[in-house]
This record gives structure tokens, C-alpha cells and sequence, in this order.
């Protein structure tokens, strides 16, 4: 079909129409990062009170709302929570059928309503004052029942919604995600919150995983050999080892350095007869190396940066094991 009819019995090409819906897809991205700038440059003193509400709490942070807003409530939740601020969210419909028992008085409630008159939100008011929670709310409307009642307001008013008819919340909840983002980040400025910390909340995931792993924990065996090994002696124990590296060590089993698959290769391109060569004709420089209490994140980074597939872990000189690329 290369037509249509749009509800004004106009007939549209295929190509007018994809044109048009580019063009007001582009348009949403640019409305909404210019609310975003917009809510951004307002940040004043109440963010920083909110902030520092949050960080005093003593309790848990909670986050409710209705419809849209409760499912970014949800997502600001679990940001705070894998962020150093335990918080979950209670839907506030559901707190007056036994839920209410889920806010003490040392909690601290982050309640959302773009309106600010969200009946089910508003009617958890009484409640916080009865037991003297403290809170902050989220909405578009400073003047609103919610933004008036609570300890904190923090504005997310937008101009228009990027709904085309202004009505489904579009920009409104991106503004409010975002608000519950900065919130987030800014509490862990406040915490010095580090990326170990992180990855106690993450074990499961990749950085969790790379944080918390040792080296010690995942390196393999590399064999260790005199200077005066032959060439074939290292040819062999690297083959065995199977990791492309052999140490080169003292008689104090101290490293002076190692011989890698590119060390043997260059020896035979350069000498072309290997049988008087020995581990000490054609070691490299003393290798990078790393501590076994170092993470799998720090090996990586290191590995990166000295562009390397391997580090030997080592105790002072002593070497212990190695750690390859494909282990970070």
C-alpha cells in the first residue's frame, strides 16, 4: 500500500507519513531535554534540604504514588536502594488496606503526584502528620495540596506534555525520573558513596562481579624457571603452562623477569639458532605486575591502560600466579 486516508479523508503517501512521525519523534527528545535544562537550572535550596533530609533519615525512604508516577516512584526506589539509601515503594491504594503498617516514624516518604491532588496520595498525608514522618513531594504544582503539605516540594512543572494532545504524562514523568536520578547522586556525593560500595548492592552483575573478585581468586598457575634454563627448557614450560608467559627467577625464587610467546619469536627471528640461548638471553623487562588483593576491575583497568593481555600477580617480587585479559 503506497497511501492512506488520515481521519480528515486526506490520502497521505507511505513517505509523507514515516517523515512526519521522524519528525515528531525528533521533536520528543528535543522537548524534553529543553524541560529537563529548564527544571535543572531551578534546583535551589529545597533540593539541597531534600538532599539533606534524605541523608538524616534514619530509617527507610519510601516512595509512593499513583498510576504513571507510581511506576517512576518505583524506579526511584530501587536507584536509592543500589545506591547506598534504603528505600522501597508502597502503593499508596494498597496502604490503606494494611500497607500503612510498612511507615514508622523515623521513615522519610517521597510522595508523587504531578497534579499534586492525587486523591489516594493526598489521603496519606493524615497519616505521615499522625505519626510525624517527614516528607517530600514531587509535582508540577508548588500551589497543589501536596506541594504545600509536605516538608519539601521539589518542582517538576513542564510546559507541555509531548503528547500531541497534551494529555498522556510524557515529559512530566521523564522530569520526575530524573529528579528522583539527581536525588539519587547527589545522596551519593554526600555518602562519598565508591564504586565497592556499588558492587555489594550488584554482586550479580558484570562491575559486581569484577569489584568483588580477586585476583588471587581467578589466577592461573605460571612456571617459574632459572636464567640458565635452555631455550628448549622454556619452550616446553610454556606450552605446558599454557598461558603464553613463563617467570624468569632467581636463585632466591625472587623475579628478574619472563620470556612470553613474542619473546620466542623474536629470538628465532633474530638469532635463527636457539640451542645456546638461554631464559636470560631472551627474557623481556621486568613484567607490570599486581597485588592478589587487588580486584578484577583494577586488572582490567591496568591491562587497558598498558595495553596488555596479561599481569603477573605477585607477592613483592615473589611471583604467584597470572591474570589474563579474558579473566576480566
Amino acid at each position: 500500500m503506497d497511501s492512506f486516508v488520515d481521519s480528515n479523508n486526506q490520502e497521505l503517501s507511505f513517505a509523507s507519513i514515516t517523515s512526519q512521525s521522524l519528525e515528531r519523534a525528533r521533536d520528543v527528545f528535543e522537548n524534553q531535554s529543553r524541560a529537563l535544562s529548564d527544571i535543572g537550572r531551578s534546583l535551589n535550596g529545597e533540593f539541597l534540604e531534600a538532599v539533606e533530609l534524605i541523608y538524616a533519615c534514619t530509617g527507610k525512604v519510601i516512595v509512593s504514588g499513583m498510576g504513571k508516577s507510581g511506576i517512576i516512584g518505583r524506579k526511584i526506589a530501587a536507584t536509592l536502594a543500589s545506591t547506598g539509601t534504603p528505600s522501597f515503594f508502597v502503593h499508596p491504594g494498597e496502604a490503606y488496606h494494611g500497607d500503612l503498617g510498612m511507615i514508622g516514624s523515623d521513615d522519610l516518604v517521597i510522595l508523587i503526584s504531578y497534579s499534586g491532588e492525587t486523591d489516594e496520595v493526598i489521603k496519606l498525608l493524615l497519616y505521615l502528620r499522625h505519626i510525624e514522618a517527614r516528607s517530600v513531594a514531587i509535582t508540577g504544582n508548588e500551589s497543589s495540596t501536596l506541594g504545600t503539605s509536605a516538608d519539601v516540594h521539589l518542582n517538576v512543572s513542564v510546559e507541555r506534555e509531548s503528547c500531541p494532545n497534551n494529555l498522556a504524562p510524557t515529559t512530566s514523568t521523564t522530569a520526575t525520573l530524573v529528579m528522583g536520578d539527581a536525588l539519587a547522586v547527589a545522596l551519593m556525593n554526600r555518602r562519598a558513596f565508591m564504586p565497592l560500595d556499588f558492587a555489594r548492592f550488584h554482586p550479580g552483575g558484570s562491575l559486581g562481579r569484577k569489584l568483588l573478585t580477586l585476583a588471587k581468586d581467578v589466577m592461573h598457575r605460571v612456571p617459574s624457571l632459572s636464567r640458565e634454563a635452555s631455550f628448549a627448557q622454556v619452550v616446553h614450560e610454556i606450552s605446558e603452562g599454557h598461558r603464553g608467559i613463563v617467570c624468569v627467577v632467581d636463585d632466591a625464587g625472587q623475579m628478574v623477569g619472563v620470556v612470553t610467546d613474542g619473546d620466542l619469536r623474536r629470538a628465532i627471528e633474530k638469532q635463527g639458532q636457539t640451542e645456546h640461548l638461554t631464559a636470560n638471553d631472551i627474557m623481556g623487562r621486568m613484567p607490570v605486575t599486581i597485588s592478589p588483593d587487588a580486584n578484577l576491575y583494577d586488572c582490567e583497568q591496568l591491562m587497558r591502560e598498558r595495553k596488555l593481555t596479561s599481569l603477573i600477580v605477585a607477592e613483592g617480587q615473589e611471583p604467584l600466579g597470572v591474570v589474563k585479559s579474558f579473566d576480566a
